[in-house]
């Protein structure tokens, strides 16, 4: 959870229609044409030419993450517009078909850390974070979904994940 929360945080196949976490939806459709630039697992939700972050460019190393490990997170791209104070993430997390987070945050609480702070000026934003994965992490698979807005409703990004997490 806390690598796309630092990387939504950054702003983030494709999901169609509308977002897993809404009631009477929990297929997610995969788009290649909307795959985030890098070596990473993300995709957007949808097409990104509208979202406040437009994110250029996302490494991990590794990727895939592993147990044990320091995942390591280089992103880059531009922001459109002022984040500020407001702003909201909802996050959902499932393992298999059991959802263990379906949440809303205060973004700006959750971009600190990734050494970030409201309010997230517009322009270049560069964000380079090293995050310890816990060796206790249950093999399986993730899905991932963070959808970030701000006080108005406007989308921020959208980003999804699917990690297989092995023994």
């Amino acid at each position: 959870m806390q690598l796309t929360v630092l990387i939504a945080a950054f702003a983030a196949v494709s999901v169609s229609a509308s977002p897993s976490w809404l009631p009477g939806n929990n297929q997610v459709v995969v788009n290649e044409d909307f795959k985030v630039p890098g070596d990473n697992p993300l995709y957007f939700c949808s097409d990104p030419k509208d979202y406040i972050a437009q994110i250029t460019k996302v490494d991990l190393s590794p990727n895939p993450p592993l147990p044990g490990k320091t995942l390591s997170i280089k992103a880059s791209g531009d922001v459109t517009e002022d984040i500020e104070e407001g702003s909201k993430i909802h996050i959902t997390v499932k393992y298999g078909l059991i959802t263990l987070i379906n949440q809303d945050a205060d973004f700006c609480e959750t971009v600190q850390k990734a050494d970030l702070q409201c309010p997230i000026k517009k322009g270049d934003l560069s964000v380079t974070k090293d995050v310890d994965i816990p060796k206790e992490v249950p093999p399986g698979t993730y899905h991932v979904l963070a959808d970030v807005y701000t006080k108005d409703n406007k989308k921020i990004t959208c980003l999804t994940s699917t990690i297989a997490f092995r023994r």
